[in-house]
């Protein structure tokens, strides 16, 4: 739980670099230099703690992990160009919920009818936060929430690989395989004529906010999957909530942006839904000694 907790705070201040570097790159240019860096981070951390390196590194489920990762980032940072922070994490928000349906589906971790009736409630906040057909950011709503369906897709193919692997060894495999797949796909951009991939060789501080948001990225990333390592998906979904207070917090300092009223509205519901579901499923941990753990 510690794990998750430092790691969903940390998560929004490299939000926050991301947001910064799609001033002067486009979105899968700044998804590329973030990986690289986190990459370039993970190198030494690899080395240093090479006897927690346990499993191969190279394997189509850890290809997988990396492929979703491009998706869901490149997804996030597309949105955070046109919308706020707090706005884009709001809806985002729902990747706890959709991971309990996905946990009881490819994990086995069983989600009773309470939970699914709070899953379905917290899903309704979204919509509120979302406003289709009503959002001043239009279809890029959606893209917050193309990034929690795969990352909670993601989230339970970490599990799974972290049987059988390190979680240092899985990072570090979805961090390269992820590196080489950007820069396959920006190589491919670039031939046909797309630019932005890249920073100005001279731009300091844009090299400096990549470098902080790598060493920012390699760190939580590894936390997750320490986290989902030892931990139950659906007793850990909640904790990702704390990402708002810290996303508010920099989005407001940073950019001097605050999500409206209906988007707190949104986002009160989705808390109190995922809550719910972490009361349930405490519940269920203190009963499991006298029956048998139904998840309700």
């Amino acid at each position: 739980m510690l794990y998750m907790i430092a790691a969903m705070l940390l998560l929004p201040v490299g939000d926050t670099l991301a947001k910064l570097l799609s001033e002067t790159m486009n979105p899968l240019g700044v998804t590329m230099s973030r990986i690289l860096a986190q990459a370039l981070f993970l190198a030494p951390v690899a080395w240093v703690l090479r006897r927690r390196l346990r499993g191969s590194m190279f394997s189509p489920v850890v290809a997988l992990s990396g492929g979703l990762l491009i998706v869901s980032l490149t997804s996030l940072i597309t949105a955070f160009t046109v919308m706020p922070i707090a706005t884009a994490i709001a809806i985002f928000f729902v990747e706890p919920l959709i991971l309990t349906l996905l946990a009881g589906l490819m994990l086995g971790e069983r989600a009773g009818p309470r939970r699914l009736i709070a899953v379905g409630v917290g899903l309704i906040g979204a919509l509120i936060v979302i406003r289709p057909g009503f959002s001043s950011y239009g279809w890029a709503t959606l893209l917050p929430l193309v990034s929690a369906v795969v990352y909670a897709i993601n989230m339970i193919i970490l599990k799974r690989a972290s049987a059988t692997r390190s979680a240092l060894t899985v990072q570090c495999g979805a961090t390269v395989y992820a590196a080489l797949g950007l820069m396959v796909i920006t190589g491919g951009l670039h031939l046909a004529g797309m630019t932005g991939f890249t920073p100005q060789t001279a731009d300091l501080r844009v090299w400096a906010l990549i470098l902080c948001a790598g060493a920012v990225a390699a760190t939580s990333f590894v936390l997750v999957a320490e986290a989902y390592r030892n931990a139950d998906a659906t007793a850990l979904a909640p904790f990702q909530y704390l990402e708002i207070v810290t996303a508010t917090a920099l989005g407001f300092l940073v950019f001097g942006d605050f999500p409206d009223a209906l988007t707190w509205v949104g986002v009160a519901i989705i808390l109190g839904s995922g809550v719910y579901i972490f009361h349930r499923e405490q519940l269920s941990t203190t009963r499991a000694p006298r029956r048998k753990r139904g998840g309700r």
